[in-house]
């Protein structure tokens, strides 16, 4: 998937392998220079995580495995960002991401988001995608407002929700 100024490449679950095991193999596959978030304490397991999801259901690692987000201009890898399973019986997918703090203020998190929920829903069964913030991120909720999501739910957290024109939600 193509945006502006982005490359978004779904890896496999031998890439995942590789990003948690050999970074330098990864970038050498992928012609990319890895400047996205460190891979290391909460993040690292949750990457380990996905790559035994989408291992054990090969079929449907578009909707486990990590996006990366590669600048077209000097093939530097900003951030990530993924769907954290398949759609669910009411057909909604949740979307997370991350970016690198020396990218953060140039609009690639909105750029990617906004591609990657255009590419969700127009998914078979799939009528929408929520995501989930902190409170205090002011940040990710302005992409997410930016990107057509609307809060619907808060608690300790707020959820947003993108839903498909012309389906109900």
């Amino acid at each position: 998937m193509e945006t502006e100024r982005l490359e978004l490449i779904p890896l496999t679950a031998e890439q995942l392998k590789l990003w948690l095991e050999n970074l330098p193999a990864l970038e050498r596959e992928l012609s990319c220079s890895y400047q996205g978030e460190p891979l290391k304490d909460g993040f690292r397991s949750v990457v380990a995580g996905q790559c035994a999801l989408i291992s054990a259901h090969p079929a449907d690692y578009l909707w486990g495995t990590f996006w990366l987000l590669i600048r077209k201009s000097d093939r530097s890898v900003v951030g990530s960002a993924d769907f954290k399973r398949p759609p669910d019986g009411g057909g909604e997918v949740e979307i997370g991401y991350g970016l690198a703090p020396g990218f953060e203020h140039n609009g690639y998190m909105t750029e990617a988001v906004r591609a990657m929920t255009a590419w969700a829903l127009k998914q078979p069964g799939v009528r929408a995608v929520t995501a989930e913030t902190e409170r205090y991120n002011l940040a990710s909720q302005r992409i997410l407002e930016r990107c057509g999501y609307a809060r619907y739910r808060q608690g300790e957290t707020l959820w947003w929700k993108a839903a498909s024109r012309g389906r109900s939600e």
